[in-house]
């Protein structure tokens, strides 16, 4: 049997998979450039997350020969709708968040999602990555790129606590911040999923710490990469779609989560 044709690729993806990605691109058999975009991106309203994606997918130039642009995304509140794929295809899972990428398949997450309501989930990514405030006094998100408000700062929240008691008085701030600290009440566990790729040991222990300080419980889970690993090793089978030139990524309302159109 002939040996794999090599591919050039070039992949994009959201900083929260930093380490597996890495790891994944070094041991893939293809020769793999990547570039990572900040974590927060959910966070813009869809229009300003496609904006920022688009213009990362339109600044690789043709003449790097790129057989695909990789996309480490998921449809992530339909953020992806509407990509196009310039000369060079787009390849990107069908998932509808990227948690699915860190538990291997759309059926087992869909599997623990519906038997673990209340969870909330992290990994490296989301704690080196993050800007997580347990004590719920402050809603300032790290800036993102092009200046682009998140929604937080678009509902004017987007101030520190002391911030919002020199705008509005402290017992306002008080009870916005108690408001939005409601958000707590709706989780029941933490779900740290280790991914194996480094020594997890001081994660495990953030992922407990928080865990402890809102009163949750803590599980601690192996995921699967074969998902990204699969997209990473060029293995693009049912559970990608593959965008060609010219096509743009559609969203549906079915076990396809993603078409080109």
């Amino acid at each position: 049997m002939a040996p794999e044709q090599r591919k050039r690729l070039k992949f994009i993806g959201c900083e929260i998979l930093f380490r597996e990605a890495c790891y994944l691109a070094a041991t893939s058999p293809h020769h793999i450039d990547i570039e990572f975009l900040r974590k927060g991106l959910h966070d813009l309203e869809t229009g300003d997350m496609q904006t920022m994606i688009q213009q990362a997918i339109d600044a690789v130039r043709p003449d790097d020969r790129y057989d695909a642009i990789l996309l480490g995304y998921a449809r992530c509140n339909d953020g992806v709708a509407g990509l196009k794929a310039g000369d060079i295809p787009l390849v990107i899972p069908r998932a509808h968040d990227c948690i699915t990428l860190f538990f291997g398949s759309r059926d087992a997450y869909r599997e623990y999602f519906d038997e673990n309501p209340g969870t909330y989930y992290m990994t490296t990514g989301w704690i080196e990555r993050g800007d997580y405030d347990p004590s719920g006094k402050s809603f300032q998100q790290q800036p993102l790129p092009g200046g682009h408000p998140g929604v937080l700062e678009k509902l004017g929240l987007g101030d520190s606590y002391e911030e919002m008691v020199e705008k509005y008085g402290k017992d306002n701030a008080d009870y916005i911040v108690a408001s939005m600290g409601n958000w707590r009440s709706h989780y029941s566990k933490v779900l740290y999923i280790k991914m194996g790729v480094c020594d997890e040991t001081h994660f495990i222990a953030t992922a407990e710490e928080r865990a402890r300080e809102n009163e949750w419980k803590l599980e601690v889970r192996d995921g699967d990469p074969s998902l990204l690993a699969r997209l990473l090793g060029g293995q693009w089978d049912d559970d990608f779609l593959v965008v060609q030139p010219g096509q743009r990524i559609a969203a549906r309302n079915d076990e396809q989560i993603l078409s080109a159109e």
